[in-house]
């Protein structure tokens, strides 16, 4: 959800490199943490907000109890005092911006269920103001479900972050290519870049000894810390992408812990621990062939790039990148302004595959445009916000760039650190993936850091105290279904659930009969039997067509037994879909309202980037 980040650390443009001089005693302007007023925290400056955020989270005082306050639209937020280094209890806090939908049965309310988005560095405040609603229509109201910024990230204390301001960053990320083969000295300046950022890194903690402490273990502390804040024993959790790494961390760490732990989108956590990012990519071709293959069956009326067959969608597809090779199109918008060049491209497509249901239309649009040499949709979808320019010190705005590359490379073993290891690790990840070239930075900005160990790193396994339910899409682009069957032999009694689409985690495709084994497991602890696939609804070349009678059902003025197939030829149908909804179990929800919801989910864009970036990397 979330694998959508990380490589903007290796953006250190020419332009900004006049701001810093190593050793001439200027960095103390940088210190990236500040005291707050009446807090033994070092943390950017009193208003350490986000500027585009409409919640004032100073006005909350940290606590070491959990002090609810209405916040947004109908929400409550707290501001949750921990330890810093969990070795030195009474030493400095860490604070955590959290954020919860109460469950509005009060009779029967069975406690917190804790999210994670992914990342490392995604916001979990942020996915529960955006899909809290839904979250709560699929589980029921018996739950409260509650989103943290872990700490380092956003709007959690104290925020990792080696720039000044917003404007700075935003100079810095200028010029970020993540496509490696975008020219021949691709890997070389990314693997320079990358020795530059540890040791601004590395200058910018010397006295402050921060990053040691921002990793997933403490984060797995800092969850059951939460958990027991509100009154439980033991976690209840539902993480995507990286947030599998962290659910599955907890559960190594506390095993008697447990009560239900869905992880979805799981990452292979030996792979992850040794900065490895060799398994991710298994299945992302399959995943771009699902685009060949449903475009080509859709037909030229559903899918403006198609061809007579899939292969030559695919050579079709092929010849675009060469052309872009020899000669990008420019491109001018209402908002902005710039190139579509080989790398946009490949970016651009390799960010469709996280969410195809959503996106993959449009992409065959851009697709068939670029074809007459009109760039302007394809960055578009790409395109985002303009950046808008706050010159206040002391308005960081989100970090998700830098809490993504402390998290991720402080949590890995160090891996060697010179250009030849570099390219030697590039040349062996193409043998196994063509996109490794838009991946291979993940691992490559790691080589210069020099964040301390002791931590936390594996194994990842453990006999927990209730079994965990695992989720795999069929054909997802950073997390393999295959890493959820692995990861599974770890925790003795866990079940991978299987969806059949194309995608990154669950939520990238709407399906009733994946929601409702979660909704069923969190309520009553049922597992799906082993080896149960769900299928989804529709193709990723029809959701307007199920949206349209979506809203008829909605609407009352259709009965939900004469919903008509969505022609995907694996009669799927609104009908079957909502009698998964009529057990006992959903009693408290009309099956319309849960279809709606699904579907709400798969369409949501809080996974995609913003402005020009991928999305966080798993």
């Amino acid at each position: 959800m979330g694998l959508r980040h990380l490589f903007l650390f290796l953006s250190f443009v020419l332009v900004i490199g006049t701001y810093f001089s190593w050793g001439n005693g200027n960095d103390k302007a940088l210190d990236f943490v500040v005291e707050v007023p009446g807090s033994n925290v070092e943390v950017g400056a009193e208003n350490f907000i986000a500027s585009d955020d409409d919640f004032d989270w100073g006005k909350i005082k940290p606590s070491e109890n959990l002090s609810w306050h209405d916040c947004y639209d109908g929400f409550q937020c707290a501001r949750f005092k921990v330890p810093l280094n969990y070795s030195e209890p009474e030493g400095r806090p860490a604070i955590l911006a959290l954020i919860r939908l109460e469950a509005s049965d009060s009779d029967d309310n069975r406690g917190p269920v804790l999210f994670n988005p992914g990342g490392p560095g995604g916001s979990g405040v942020e996915l529960v103001l955006k899909r809290g609603r839904n979250f709560s229509t699929i589980l029921g109201p018996r739950f409260d479900i509650v989103g943290f910024d872990p700490r380092g990230v956003s709007r959690s204390l104290p925020q990792v972050s080696f720039y000044n301001s917003r404007v700075e960053r935003e100079l810095w990320s200028f010029s970020t290519v993540r496509e490696l083969n975008h020219s021949n000295h691709g890997l070389a300046d990314t693997w320079g870049k990358a020795l530059v950022t540890g040791r601004l890194a590395a200058e910018r903690d010397l006295d402050k000894d921060v990053l040691a402490h921002i990793n997933t273990g403490n984060t797995a502390r800092d969850m059951l810390s939460i958990t027991e804040a509100h009154g439980y024993e033991k976690l209840k959790y539902w993480g995507f992408s990286y947030g599998t790494i962290l659910g599955a961390t907890f559960a190594a760490m506390f095993p008697d812990k447990v009560e239900r732990l869905v992880i979805d989108g799981v990452v292979d956590s030996v792979d992850y621990y040794s900065a490895g990012w060799k398994t991710n990519l298994r299945d992302t071709s399959a995943t771009l062939q699902d685009f060949f293959d449903f475009c080509h069956t859709a037909g030229p009326s559903k899918c403006a790039f198609y061809a007579s067959s899939p292969s030559q969608i695919g050579q079709n597809l092929f010849e675009l990148y060469s052309s872009l090779k020899k000669k990008p199109i420019p491109v001018r918008t209402d908002k902005s302004y710039g190139l579509v060049d080989y790398a946009r491209l490949r970016e651009t497509i390799f960010t469709a595959l996280y969410v195809p249901y959503t996106q993959f239309v449009d992409l065959a649009q851009g697709l068939a445009d670029l074809k007459k040499e009109n760039g302007t949709k394809l960055f578009m979808m790409k395109e985002g916000d303009p950046f808008q320019c706050n010159c206040s010190p002391d308005v960081f705005g989100q970090n998700t760039e830098d809490a993504s590359h402390a998290i991720s490379c402080t949590d890995a073993k160090p891996i060697p650190g010179s250009y030849e290891d570099a390219v030697k690790y590039f040349e062996e990840a193409l043998e196994f993936s063509e996109w490794s070239s838009v991946w291979t930075g993940i691992r490559v900005s790691c080589s210069a850091w020099r964040a301390s160990n002791g931590h936390f790193q594996g194994p990842v396994e453990g006999n927990t105290s209730f079994p965990l339910l695992m989720i795999g899409n069929r054909a997802d682009p950073v997390t393999p279904l295959a890493s959820a069957q692995k990861m599974s032999k770890a925790f003795p009694g866990s079940v991978v659930l299987s969806q059949d689409s194309p995608g990154h985690c669950s939520l990238s495709a709407p399906s009733p009969c994946t929601q409702s084994y979660v909704a069923a497991y969190f309520v009553n602890g049922t597992l799906p039997e082993p080896g149960t696939w769900c299928p989804v609804i529709g193709t990723p070349f029809n959701q307007d067509d199920a949206l349209k009678e979506l809203d008829l059902l909605s609407s009352g003025c259709t009965d939900k037994q004469e919903i008509t197939n969505l022609n995907d030829g694996q009669q799927r149908t609104f009908s079957s879909a909502s009698s998964l909804f009529s057990s006992p179990l959903f009693s408290e929800n009309d099956d319309v309202k849960l279809l709606r919801a699904v579907f709400d989910m798969s369409r949501d864009s809080i996974n995609l980037p913003t402005r020009s970036r991928l999305p966080l990397h798993v």
